[in-house]
């Protein structure tokens, strides 16, 4: 199984080693080969998105991509309205799997405030209510880059310190925190393995 997955930019490709290293434990033999597609900045929008998704269907079985809802633009209300915007773009066809970030990609990092409290060197609280919810006039990634320039470390670097976030952490912790990641997450292992998706 070989699976293309559209990203928006640098950090979710930082993302990338730490998926890789929970799928490879639930999936063993199962794992499939997941390639990242960096898309400078945002995911494409309508027939660019058709265009894209298939010509990476000549040499993908499946192509999962993965926006920010909160994308500095109004095209995207909710989740599902960026799922079924992506969806009718790529043509409704049925290898294409879009997936959110809600509402961007730093609300899976969230979950690891301690983490992120040592590393900025500052001991802001977290943000209330649960990571998801962190809203469009203050957005994950905001609050992040808020507590680094308040600390005594060096400015929020969205790849370097994303990595740096997960690398230590249990990826479960931010799967059971966050449920669009999980849907992101059992989207894979259910095109791989159904039996072993996450509850």
């Amino acid at each position: 199984m070989k699976v293309a997955i559209l990203v928006e930019g640098a950090t979710e490709v930082a993302f990338k080693e730490k998926l890789h290293e929970f799928l490879k434990n639930r999936l063993g033999q199962k794992m499939p080969r997941l390639d990242f597609k960096p898309q400078n900045g945002r995911i494409p929008k309508e027939e660019k998105l058709k265009r894209v998704v298939e010509n990476l269907l000549g040499d993908y079985d499946a192509v999962i991509a993965l926006t920010d809802v909160y994308t500095g633009t109004k095209d995207f209300q909710t989740a599902e309205d960026a799922k079924a915007k992506m969806t009718q773009w790529a043509g409704n066809n049925p290898k294409f799997y879009p997936h959110t970030a809600l509402h961007d990609f730093e609300a899976w990092l969230l979950p690891y405030w301690d983490t992120i409290q040592k590393l900025a060197k500052h001991n802001r609280s977290a943000p209330s209510g649960a990571p998801e919810t962190v809203n469009h006039h203050n957005p994950p990634s905001d609050r992040i880059k808020e507590i680094f320039e308040s600390g005594k470390s060096p400015s929020y670097n969205k790849p370097i310190h994303g990595k740096k976030i997960l690398e230590k952490n249990d990826l479960t912790i931010a799967i059971q925190a966050c449920p669009e990641l999980k849907l992101f997450v059992n989207q894979i292992i259910c095109l791989c393995d159904r039996s072993k998706e996450i509850p």
